[in-house]
């Protein structure tokens, strides 16, 4: 039997505590933001496409209607829907078993609209630093004029994430004709604000709350990974014991490479210390590991200390292996996606 990785909680930030990530730049970064791009694009540039003049998506509940490009699917042919998320699960379990939480970390909308609200609050209030002098002074009108541009813009972008939103199952372009005439119905009214409401209070105001106390999804992580899956991982064995220096002297052997700078905290967007191990609030955004590479590098020292890297790796210096359970996931898609295919 495979061992299971233990995961375990870490209090690092109370709980009402509110956490001001330091912005960071790094490789891991900029694939965030490209996925934040890619995503983007497909979700709000999809309902404005169309197809032998109609729109090429949008899912007609009143009609009974689903259209996907030149597919048109009725309410008997949901089985298709179905077998796409089984299909689209256990593509998550087996990439959750090969690299951890790597949905979590780039292409969750969770994460995906906390990175693109986070930026408009760096925009508003400055850094981390400042948002934290912010927080405690008295209101002012520089203080309301920051916060009210920042709640404001949040607000747009939520409501045209839901007016967007809706759009796949309204048709698009009248949807937009009744909007501009203020002629839009009650009921869908209401669901653009209902969907813009869900997207400012997840992405601004809950943020990292959805990821430790709401998503199943990261409560049930440590029963799919093992010791031979890759997290994001603080070397141990190569960082301890922390030097708390950053001269690079070589003489004094039993120092580790952690200078003990605290930075990989700061700039987790969950508050957490990745030197305790893998944690169930880890979301691997890799945040971490642009951070202390970046330092590791100003200090001449190697980068890797934390890295993309299996508990057998750290712990007995072992190469990533594909194990059975990874075969037994890829057999099973290659399986199915091969049945759905010549259905």
């Amino acid at each position: 039997m495979q061992k299971i990785i233990p995961i375990h909680s870490v209090d690092a930030v109370a709980a009402s505590d509110k956490i001001h990530a330091r912005s960071i730049d790094g490789i891991f970064s900029r694939w965030r933001w490209i996925m934040v791009w890619l995503t983007q694009a497909f979700f709000y540039g999809v309902p404005w496409l169309n197809w032998s003049s109609r729109q090429a998506v949008l899912f007609d509940l009143e009609a009974k209607r689903f259209y996907l490009f030149g597919a048109v699917l009725i309410p008997q042919d949901l089985i298709y829907l179905a077998s796409l998320l089984v299909v689209s699960a256990l593509l998550l379990f087996f990439a959750t078993a090969v690299v951890g939480r790597v949905w979590c970390g780039f292409a969750c909308p969770q994460t995906v609209y906390t990175a693109i609200f986070m930026w408009v609050e760096n925009k508003c209030e400055g850094s981390h630093q400042n948002r934290k002098r912010l927080d405690k002074t008295r209101w002012t009108a520089e203080k309301l004029l920051r916060r009210g541009g920042k709640n404001l813009a949040w607000v747009v972008f939520g409501l045209w994430t839901g007016f967007t939103f809706v759009g796949y199952f309204t048709a698009m372009r009248p949807l937009m004709a009744d909007a501009l005439s203020m002629t839009v119905s009650p009921w869908t009214t209401f669901w653009i604000l209902f969907y813009g409401l869900f997207t400012y209070l997840n992405a601004g105001l809950l943020r990292e709350k959805v990821c430790l106390h709401m998503c199943p999804y990261g409560r049930f992580q440590g029963a799919l990974m093992d010791a031979h899956t890759l997290n994001v991982a603080y070397d141990h064995r190569r960082g301890e014991p922390r030097r708390g220096t950053v001269e690079n002297d070589r003489r004094l052997a039993k120092e580790g490479h952690c200078i003990d700078c605290t930075l990989c905290v700061q700039v987790c967007p969950t508050g957490i210390d990745i030197r305790n191990g893998t944690q169930l609030e880890c979301t691997n955004c890799t945040a971490c590991i642009d951070e202390c590479d970046t330092i590791m590098e100003s200090v001449g020292l190697p980068k890797g200390l934390i890295r993309y890297a299996s508990e057998d790796e750290i712990e007995k210096k072992s190469k990533f292996q594909f194990t059975a359970r990874m075969k037994g996931y890829s057999a099973v898609l290659i399986i199915l996606v091969g049945v759905l295919t010549g259905l």
